[in-house]
């Protein structure tokens, strides 16, 4: 089949609040609340309609996490991102959806790394545009993820060198914040809203296997915390596994040297680092991709995250000792392809992992997680379900459709809506539908434009 050829005719920029019903505390920040950005695109293909669409969260202290910076202000950063975006996006000629982003997205980007912002922020525009611009052209020709980009509509140079597969499930890895409570003696959040509280109750309700613990760099707070998370694990999930993330927490590779041998030998973390898959982005953005981690012998893959902001960055990681990089829709579809492709080039030693910017439920969560699990990823941090309560404020109607078209990845529980995790797994086989993993829509009367 050939590539679509599109022609944006309009695109519309909405947001809605969000609130955590948990705190939730990754590096230095603790997010109680973000706005959901949702792109709406209407195009014309072959003379007909058709409209696409995306969501993402817009997370504070994720795209910049300069102190100096209030979260208002981040939320701000990214609206520019988008708003730019749309306006490169909607003064392209018909093109296809990967000629649109190469040719529009990357000027979106480089204007909006000139007003200021730092390029992981500078993506988010662009990788919303191109997800709801593959949604329509997705739509267009009546295909779902899988078949359409195993059929070069998207026109990327990325598919044709991979083998995409349609899994039926994925299982999903839960995320241990700083301010989780980790039993019922545990000081915290208890929102009392009958889903899970604690890590103890996460993995009795879910029955959970693969955990993400985030690491604060505080050597004493990490090695007391990680061995309580190792008993906690050992009495309650069974044959668990676990990643560690840095969200770029040390300073220099030597720093990191030190802190990783450290927990080596603590006695009570054996058996946790004995089932560590992996240890995301420990240092930080402005150094990663100059110091080489290489002699550092970590015993397991260490791979790149936030430094993930230009097509070269998995290159130059691999260079410097990386051994993987994450697949996060909010850095881009395209850049998920791109480094898919170079791990297909040596499977046995690189990864590709699957990692969340607490995607909600409907569009965000949806997407995201096709798109990592159909390159292959076989468990995928997941958060917004545990952080946020269902479809959050949204509409009842919207996400009652939701749950109507993809009945076995949500259910219902106290009235609820909420996303479905049963066996620590994620049941997908409905999401392999015309389009970009969704057979339902917002309620965009519901949202606010952003201008």
């Amino acid at each position: 089949m050939n590539a679509v050829v599109l022609h944006l005719r309009r695109v519309d920029l909405f947001e809605r609040p969000a609130v955590l019903r948990l705190p939730f505390r990754f590096g230095a920040a603790t997010v109680t609340h973000c706005p959901q950005a949702f792109v709406r695109v209407e195009a014309e293909v072959a003379g007909r309609r058709v409209v696409g669409a995306t969501a993402e969260l817009m997370v504070p202290k994720w795209f910049d996490k300069s102190p100096a910076l209030t979260h208002e202000q981040n939320f701000e950063q990214l609206r520019e991102s988008l708003l730019l975006a749309r306006d490169a996006y909607t003064e392209a000629p018909p093109a296809t959806p990967h000629a649109l982003s190469q040719q529009r997205g990357e000027d979106a980007v480089e204007r909006s790394v000139a007003v200021g912002l730092p390029r992981l922020a500078a993506q988010f525009g662009q990788a919303l545009l191109d997800k709801a611009v593959a949604d329509a052209a997705l739509r267009s020709v009546g295909l779902d993820w899988v078949g359409g980009v195993s059929a070069g509509v998207l026109g990327d140079p990325f598919s044709p060198r991979l083998t995409l597969v349609r899994p039926a499930h994925v299982q999903l890895r839960h995320t241990v914040g700083l301010a989780d409570r980790l039993t019922a003696a545990d000081v915290g959040a208890d929102p009392r809203d009958g889903l899970p509280a604690t890590l103890e109750d996460a993995i009795a309700r879910h029955g959970l296997r693969f955990f993400k613990l985030k690491l604060s760099g505080r050597l004493d707070a990490d090695l007391e915390r990680l061995a309580r998370i190792a008993a906690v694990l050992d009495g309650h999930a069974r044959d668990w596994q676990v990643t560690l993330d840095g969200n770029e927490t040390f300073d220099s590779a030597e720093a990191l040297g030190t802190y990783w041998h450290a927990l080596v030998q603590a006695p009570a973390l054996q058996t946790l680092l004995q089932r560590t898959l992996l240890l995301e982005q420990p240092l930080a953005r402005k150094v990663a991709l100059d110091q080489s981690i290489a002699g550092l012998d970590i015993g397991v893959p260490v791979i790149l995250d936030e430094s993930d902001d230009h097509e070269e960055a998995f290159d130059r990681g691999l260079a410097l000792g990386y051994r993987g990089i994450s697949s996060k829709a909010c850095k881009g579809l395209y850049r998920s392809l791109r480094n898919a492709v170079r791990v297909a080039e040596e499977p046995h030693r690189l990864l590709l992992s699957g990692e969340d910017l607490t995607c909600q439920a409907g569009l965000a969560v949806q997407q995201d997680t096709l798109l990592a699990a159909s390159l292959g990823v076989i468990h995928i941090e997941r958060n917004g379900h545990h952080y946020v309560d269902g479809f959050g404020v949204a509409p009842d109607a919207e996400a009652q459709a939701f749950a109507d078209a993809h009945p076995s990845l949500y259910e219902t529980t106290n009235g609820r809506v909420r996303l479905a995790v049963r066996d620590g797994r994620l049941a997908l086989a409905t999401l392999h539908v015309p389009g970009f993993a969704s057979a339902a829509m917002p309620r965009w009367d519901s949202l606010t434009p952003i201008h």
